[in-house]
């Protein structure tokens, strides 16, 4: 991949296809290799990509495009809150290509995100991210997100 020259149009945001999921697989994996350290298995996240790609009722993918090719991606699942008789939207699976950081990428898919969430009556977007991941916590800041007065819990049935 070459970086672009991120003038706004170079860039083209769009849903996305089935043709994207190896890719996407790609994207997972590297993300959770490197802010995480683990190796997720290829079967498990394949079939992951492509359930999520064929159930829309659970969420969706975005993705970035310069020249044609993919260089960012997140997904979008769904919370319902009876408090606020709507969706909250969880932004997961975020990945920009190395050589497309810094240069507006994630910004692009969150505002899009952003639009359509408020198009479809989504009471608001939620993300967690890694208490040490100062470099994604300051970009979602400057993006207008802020630190919830939440802490997240959780009980793992599976593997």
């Amino acid at each position: 991949m070459t970086p672009f020259d991120s003038k706004p149009g170079d860039l083209a945001i769009r849903p996305a296809r089935d043709g994207d999921a190896g890719l996407l697989v790609e994207f997972n994996r590297a993300m959770a290799r490197e802010t995480e350290g683990k190796e997720l298995p290829v079967e498990i996240v394949t079939a992951g990509v492509r359930s999520l790609l064929a159930n829309p009722g659970h969420g969706f993918y975005t993705v970035a495009e310069s020249a044609g090719e993919v260089v960012g991606s997140l997904m979008i699942t769904f919370e319902w809150s009876d408090w606020r008789n709507a969706l909250f939207w969880w932004i997961q699976s975020v990945y920009v290509h190395p050589d497309f950081r810094r240069r507006g990428v994630y910004r692009r898919l969150y505002e899009h995100v952003r639009t359509r969430a408020r198009e479809e009556g989504a009471c608001g977007l939620r993300l967690y991210v890694e208490r040490e991941n100062a470099v994604a916590q300051g970009v979602y800041s400057a993006l207008g997100m802020h630190r919830s007065g939440y802490l997240l819990f959780e009980e793992m049935l599976t593997g």
